[in-house]
């Protein structure tokens, strides 16, 4: 039996907890309240060096899909952009942030 994918909030609390007060202040509650219960299923694959990005659910074979939307966040430093399919996170795009980079690739090689 397979385990579950690491909760978003107990591998890398720091980010969580960023994400959370982020969506709260951008007045998006119900994209807020999902953090404590986000998985991380798989990290981004690609060689850019300043990509950490997360799949909080299965990456699709294509693109999301025609219910999809961009979360812009506004962090102190780099970018943190949300993919939302029908209201639930699926992906946390993070970009330009060494120190969540470092995280990301000693938890999810």
């Amino acid at each position: 039996m397979t385990a579950p994918p690491a909760l978003l909030a107990e591998s890398l609390p720091s980010l969580a907890t960023e994400l959370a007060a982020l969506l709260r202040e951008a007045s998006r509650e119900s994209l807020a309240e999902q953090i404590p219960h986000l998985r991380v299923y798989d990290r981004c694959r690609c060689a850019d060096e300043f990509c950490a990005t997360l799949y909080t659910a299965p990456r699709p074979n294509g693109p999301w899909g025609p219910r999809h939307e961009n979360v812009a966040l506004d962090p102190a430093t780099g970018m943190l952009i949300l993919d939302v399919v029908d209201g639930a996170v699926t992906c946390i795009e993070v970009l330009y942030r060494d120190d969540v980079r470092a995280e990301v690739l000693a938890r999810f090689p």
